[in-house]
């Protein structure tokens, strides 16, 4: 499985989705606009995220890429089937999307404010979304990655 990470600003966000990448064994990390990378612009060690990543920062492969729609398209000419975690009027829940064994996934998490881009968002193969009981619309978004990828990745092994 492939993370795409569009435009997530919080750098102690993004060191827990490193983190729980390494957990469940994600293939890569794409970071997309202004997401934060382990290494900053000038080959230096980002050590807020390091802090929080706990060292999956060098066990998870990662790329720094500028336009998240590059990305989309790439992996879907690898095969990829683009999965868009959004709260979306197309959107489905988590627990009624069927995983496949035989298929590759790319999962896009947005902005916590903007979410994903809509562009996008057209790109997406499917749209999926954990659904909300309380009275808070959404989760932290590293909170939601980590709900999104084992429920997933656990639907793969069956």
């Amino acid at each position: 499985m492939i993370i795409i990470l569009d435009n997530i600003r919080s750098v102690h966000n993004v060191g827990s989705i490193f983190r729980t990448s390494d957990a469940v064994e994600i293939e890569k990390i794409y970071l997309c606009g202004i997401t934060p990378a382990p290494i900053d612009r000038f080959g230096l060690k980002n050590k807020a995220l390091a802090k929080v990543a706990l060292g999956a920062e060098n066990s998870v492969t990662w790329k720094q890429e500028k336009y998240i729609l590059d990305v989309i398209k790439k992996l879907k000419k690898q095969d990829y089937k683009i999965l868009a975690v959004e709260q979306n009027k197309k959107s489905i829940s988590l627990f009624d999307f069927k995983t496949n064994k035989k298929e590759r996934y790319a999962v896009i998490m947005g902005a916590e404010v903007d979410g994903i881009s809509k562009d996008a968002l057209k790109l997406a193969d499917e749209i999926i979304e954990i659904p909300m009981s309380g009275k808070k619309e959404s989760l932290n978004v590293s909170v939601a990655f980590g709900v999104i990828v084992y429920v997933l990745t656990e639907g793969m092994k069956k």
